[in-house]
């Protein structure tokens, strides 16, 4: 089985070599890396010509956003099965891969795994921040906030094929639209991979709590275009994530 891994990046010379290593130090022998930099003014393209030599396909070039670089990505990936490694984010080790490709195999007719991950600090001790456990799915836990932690999902490819891409109309919080039109409207068979993902670096307060806001609103805009109770999920949405802060 084929696992294909995109990264996307722009300006990020000081975290991409960390996620770029985490990718091509992962155990697994079949993984197809794929790397879309929106044309890099920092440095961040001569580290990811270092490592050309493990990387399958490389373009740099201007794009839309994160999402538009991310479905260039989808495009040109040939992989059974397809994931993110962000350019902030590491696997949680060297085994994430391997882990994932045995869990498509073993588990017959499912379309996708998650798993959990971690928020650290973004500096060197890499301190937990946020501890975030995915669960058991169960489908009703859709419509109380509840979405698994969008860079521990891989797909297989035949089900993005079929469902499609990031929807560009949302500019910071198109994976919530690409997961709820997956596991919501389709409802496609998910499996929780009980284990660690991925280890995600938070930036300064005030930069989250600005996301965040923005991030708030267009969740709000996101569940209402799925006809979901959109005052009710967010606010639910909002209060696990409090739940996870406190219970780090």
């Amino acid at each position: 089985m084929k696992v294909s891994i995109i990264t996307i990046c722009y300006n990020r010379v000081a975290t991409i070599e960390a996620s770029i290593l985490s990718v091509i130090n992962q155990d697994y022998p079949n993984i197809e890396y794929i790397v879309i930099d929106g044309n890099s003014k920092d440095g961040t393209q001569a580290i990811i010509q270092k490592y050309t030599d493990e990387i399958a396909v490389y373009i740099s070039e201007p794009d839309k956003g994160m999402y538009d670089a991310i479905n260039k990505g989808l495009q040109l990936a040939t992989g059974d099965v397809i994931g993110l490694m962000h350019s902030d984010d590491t696997f949680y080790d060297t085994k994430v891969v391997s882990n994932i490709a045995a869990t498509f195999q073993k588990q017959c007719g499912i379309d996708g795994v998650y798993g959990d991950g971690i928020y650290v600090t973004n500096d060197v001790e890499e301190r937990l921040v946020r501890n975030r456990i995915g669960g058991e799915y169960n489908f009703n836990n859709i419509l109380k906030g509840w979405l698994p932690l969008h860079p521990t999902v891989y797909l297989r490819k035949a089900c993005i094929e079929k469902y499609g891409v990031y929807n560009l109309d949302f500019k910071i919080a198109s994976d919530t639209e690409f997961l709820l039109r997956y596991l919501y409207k389709h409802k496609i068979k998910m499996y929780y991979l009980n284990s660690y993902v991925v280890k995600m670096k938070m930036g300064g307060l005030s930069t989250d709590y600005k996301r965040a806001i923005a991030v708030l609103k267009e969740d709000y805009t996101i569940y209402k275009y799925h006809n979901i109770s959109a005052l009710k999920v967010v606010f639910q949405k909002k209060v696990q994530a409090l739940q996870q802060y406190l219970k780090k």
